[in-house]
């Protein structure tokens, strides 16, 4: 498909990123295979793009990831110059409708490897406080007349049950169950009608459940997957002026895109999180200011890194004056913040004695963020030159290893053992590497 006219829309982005033509169909390939469809684009396609060529649907999106990532903003359709998407005959736009379409999906085990090709973007379009609060009507219809605050509580004992599962075993195991559970009784729950107060509370309910699935899609590596259901967590929220869930939400995407070194996003939304929470206590400020202080940390900015870790550290002390409350942010948690920060500003042996510190302070029940972390801890000895220490750190993430599924766990582990491998004449390294090689899943273990 093409124009009679020159793309100058196209032309003015291609130009503000500084790119050669080969450069920016390096940077659109690159996100074509992390999406799973890997793409062969050179410099006489872009050269064609801004001559009026109109490229194919499925590459469009590729392409406004590409230009968002280097601009560090959104980039629409519009903005390019290209047509907007069509929109599939039958979607469903409702927010009950579309958590039922991405739930159906996600807990079909047959198309469980679609999820895969989903594609984080950091032009997705995150709503703000007053673009959802509200906004979200009564759906009708089911065979249920009527809600009351025990269904809402029966949506809360779960969603609790699967986060301790979560904690426990990974979110490989634990999400199928909530992508089940959110289609067969929480979606039917937002059909039916209700006192108002009922209603809002459900949609809470639902929304910290939604959150919670896109938590579990993250530990996958099912990034695109997972900002679906944050999307869906911050709709509802909204919708029962939650603003709890909001923020929480909006600090756990900034955890994600931190995470894939997309700073300018997380900080944006960590940002964003924070200025939606102006009456948060000590307890979720320390929560919020932690974030904030990686995602500065991790774009060079030094200075609010430190004032926000110091933020964090502030709102601490004052929330474990009072009553401490199982299962929030705890002095373990702000600990693997600083150990992130010192990280970031590559203060690795600052960063080593932070994680150890973050171990030696985390609650046993948190068994898969355990081994996640020594795991990183062991990465990051190792980088100091204690090879020895790494060895032993790693050997304690394999003791808890066969108990947890989670994809970033088998990703640390499949890590390992590339680190080690220069180093397996040591003995402590070769003692790691043969037991590895018997607790690790088979496919994940070199030949």
């Amino acid at each position: 498909m093409s124009t009679s006219q020159p793309n100058a829309a196209f032309e003015r982005l291609f130009r503000e990123t500084g790119w050669t033509l080969r450069q920016c169909a390096q940077a659109i390939n690159r996100v074509g295979t992390e999406h799973g469809t890997p793409k062969q684009y050179r410099a006489p396609s872009v050269h064609q793009w801004m001559s009026g060529g109109i490229p194919r649907e499925d590459a469009r999106s590729l392409i406004l990831e590409a230009f968002a990532r280097r601009l560090g903003r959104p980039v629409t359709h519009t903005e390019a110059g290209f047509p907007p998407p069509e929109r599939r005959k039958g979607a469903a736009d409702s927010t009950v409708d579309g958590i039922i379409d991405l739930g159906r999906l996600d807990m079909d085990p047959s198309r469980r490897g679609v999820l895969g090709v989903a594609l984080f973007s950091v032009a997705l379009t995150v709503p703000e406080w007053p673009d959802v609060v509200g906004r979200m009507e009564a759906a009708q219809g089911g065979r249920r007349t009527r809600i009351g605050m025990s269904d809402v509580h029966t949506v809360s004992a779960m969603t609790e049950q699967l986060s301790s599962m979560d904690d426990q075993f990974g979110g490989r195991t634990a999400r199928p169950l909530a992508a089940t559970f959110l289609v067969n009784t929480v979606a039917p729950f937002l059909r039916v009608p209700g006192p108002e107060d009922v209603r809002k509370a459900m949609m809470s309910a639902a929304s910290d459940l939604c959150y919670l699935t896109g938590y579990m899609a993250v530990d996958e590596g099912l990034h695109g997957l997972a900002q679906r259901y944050y999307l869906k967590a911050l709709e509802l929220a909204g919708a029962s002026e939650d603003h709890l869930t909001y923020c929480t939400t909006l600090r756990g995407m900034s955890v994600q895109a931190v995470d894939l070194g997309q700073g300018p996003t997380a900080k944006r939304l960590a940002d964003s999180a924070a200025a939606s929470s102006p009456q948060a206590g000590p307890r979720m400020r320390a929560f919020l200011a932690g974030q904030q202080a990686h995602a500065a940390a991790q774009i060079g900015d030094r200075r609010s890194a430190l004032l926000y870790l110091q933020e964090a550290e502030a709102a601490m002390d004052k929330a474990e004056s009072g009553a401490k409350v199982f299962g929030s942010y705890d002095p373990a948690s702000l600990n693997y913040h600083t150990s992130q920060v010192r990280y970031e500003m590559g203060d690795m042996r600052g960063a080593v004695a932070a994680l150890q510190e973050s171990d030696r302070l985390r609650y046993n029940v948190y068994r898969r963020t355990r081994v996640k972390e020594r795991a990183i801890l062991a990465e990051r000895q190792l980088s100091v030159g204690h090879l020895e220490a790494a060895c032993e750190t790693w050997g304690l993430a394999l003791d808890d290893y066969p108990l947890v599924n989670s994809g970033r766990i088998d990703k640390r582990m499949t890590d390992m053992f590339t680190l080690i491998r220069p180093h397996v004449r040591n003995q402590a390294a070769q003692a790691l590497n043969e037991r590895a090689r018997s607790v690790i899943r088979p496919e994940l273990v070199p030949a």
